[in-house]
């Protein structure tokens, strides 16, 4: 029997043109107990169409046409008394941001009770004890002291798992996980979903999963729905999608995964030392962040360090660039002994030491256009005070930053606002660039794009390392990125380096237990190998 049915969907948003359709004719079925996965990339209209199926469109949005059919109720139909009594107790959602999700001001126990005090007839007490039930389901110890906690004492994961809690409190025959595990470490992506699978045994619920990540996909889902701007491209088993992806687009993703689109190595690294690490030590309120660390970078290579959060990398990062001073240790930077060096003591090495952030678009300053932002650094060294002369002064080497970075020239007179992810990662690319740099700190700069957008900005970051033999410190929490794009590997755990070495050696052989771990979380592994 069929659980959930759409049939030809059609959802648009109202805007000062009228009604845009923006989901077009989208069909699908799920079965009792089956996942199926949408993917595709931003913008791909997969998550517009689960927030239809749940009745969640926001106010300019409106299902044009089409059918929603849940057991034997037509949900287009529904009253909103309808969907108050159905939502959470017989289809629920786990929404993508638990910061955004959780009231920040009320406990988190009291948020999950919630779903039992308007789906359930239990009394105060019978609540709270369900809801410790539910915190041991999704993997909490200390339940009670859990239940009293704010959203802001826990982790991402935990966070995540009072979503999961609180979606499954009163046994919902269908669920929607709108990306439950973007922006999650390795491991505990893979303790979220093996959370989702278990509760799926043992209660034939039935999920629908929308991400942009093919390698989760890959390994949750029985059946896959790919969407490519609005429209369902294609659909099948999920073996068979991967394996034998008939549509382009399709194709286009599966060789877009880093797991399988490993770049080709032209190591350039001359053994010149062009960084030096030893017994590095940083300690921020008597927590050490980082301690004992040692390592090396190569001119010309690319050396990464990976490791979850809270590992250590990005404190580590931010002293190689001068925004952080090490407690102790030594730290030198192109032959310069940076380890007590302020930030104005740290300015000569700027010109030659850059960095691109995980988010650019917060690194930008919010009044400049394209243009200024890649300016901001040649500005910092300028001589010429006078404004109009030094932006025509900088034009030249700004176009060619720019272009550099693949984007055309005119993006120069555009504002971040207006472009898309992979495009302002590029003009962060382009502002690092701009100074002709000799090293270039990247701090987890693909973790907020979709697939294919981060395979162009690997393969771009690759092809300017070729041309200008520069010399890359890549941090990131995601194996697979790391495998495509490096050279040797650091993995770091609670502020210690437990293994580092050339890449292939560390990923065909790991010597330590939680190398193993990170390699072993790696989703869509098995299949999308198999599937070469």
């Amino acid at each position: 029997m069929t659980l959930l049915a759409v049939d030809d969907l059609t959802v648009g948003y109202r805007g000062p043109r009228g009604l845009t359709p923006v989901v077009h004719h989208v069909s699908v079925q799920v079965e009792p107990g089956q996942v199926l996965a949408l993917v595709g990339e931003s913008g791909s209209g997969k998550t517009t169409t689960g927030h239809a199926i749940l009745g969640l469109l926001p106010a300019s949005g409106e299902v044009i046409g089409g059918r929603i059919r849940f057991r034997d109720q037509e949900l287009t139909e529904l009253s909103a008394k309808g969907w108050r009594d159905l939502r959470g107790r017989a289809v629920s959602l786990i929404p993508q941001d638990p910061g955004v999700s959780l009231d920040p001001v009320r406990q988190v126990g009291a948020q999950v009770e919630d779903v039992l005090l308007l789906h359930t007839d239990l009394d105060a007490t019978a609540r709270r004890n369900r809801v410790h039930e539910l915190f041991e389901q999704v993997g909490f110890t200390d339940v009670e002291r859990r239940y009293r906690q704010y959203p802001h004492e826990l982790s991402g994961g935990m966070r995540q798992r009072v979503l999961i809690a609180a979606a499954i409190a009163a046994e919902p025959d269908l669920i929607i996980a709108d990306e439950p595990t973007s922006g999650l470490d390795a491991t505990v992506q893979k303790q979220v979903l093996d959370l989702i699978d278990d509760l799926r045994a043992r209660t034939g619920t039935a999920v629908v999963l929308v991400t942009h990540d093919l390698g989760v996909a890959a390994d949750r889902s029985d059946v896959i729905g790919v969407m490519q701007d609005g429209r369902l491209v294609e659909v099948g088993p999920t073996a068979e999608v991967i394996g034998t992806p008939q549509h382009p687009y399709t194709r286009q993703l599966v060789e877009s995964v880093p797991s399988r689109a490993a770049l080709p190595r032209t190591n350039r690294a001359t053994g010149e030392k062009v960084i030096e690490v030893r017994d590095l030590r940083k300690v921020y309120g008597g927590h050490a962040a980082v301690e004992g660390t040692s390592f090396e970078v190569r001119q010309g290579e690319t050396f990464a360090i990976v490791g979850e959060s809270g590992s250590g990398k990005s404190t580590t990062a931010r002293i190689l660039t001068g925004l952080t001073r090490a407690t102790s240790g030594s730290v030198e930077v192109l032959g310069t002994d940076v380890t007590g060096l302020s930030r104005r003591g740290f300015r000569p090495l700027r010109r030659d030491v850059q960095i691109v952030y995980q988010n650019p678009y917060s690194s930008f300053d919010p009044r400049f256009d394209v243009f200024d932002v890649v300016e901001e650094p040649l500005r910092s060294f300028a001589r010429e005070r006078l404004p109009w002369k030094r932006r025509a002064a900088h034009e030249e080497r700004v176009i060619a930053a720019l272009e550099a970075a693949a984007l055309p020239a005119d993006f120069a007179k555009r504002h971040p606002r207006e472009l898309s992810g992979g495009q302002r990662q590029r003009v962060a690319i382009a502002r690092a660039l701009v100074l002709e740099p000799k090293v270039v700190i990247l701090d987890e700069p693909i973790s907020a794009l979709d697939v294919s957008v981060a395979a162009q900005i690997l393969a771009l970051l690759k092809r300017l390392q070729q041309e200008r033999g520069l010399t890359y410190v890549f941090i990131s929490h995601d194996l697979a990125v790391v495998r495509a794009i490096s050279d040797r590997v650091a993995v770091m755990s609670n502020g210690r380096i437990v293994e580092q070495g050339p890449v292939e050696d560390v990923f065909s052989d790991p010597q330590d237990e939680y190398t193993v771990q990170l390699l072993d979380a790696i989703a869509g592994r098995d299949l999308l190998v198999a599937a070469r």
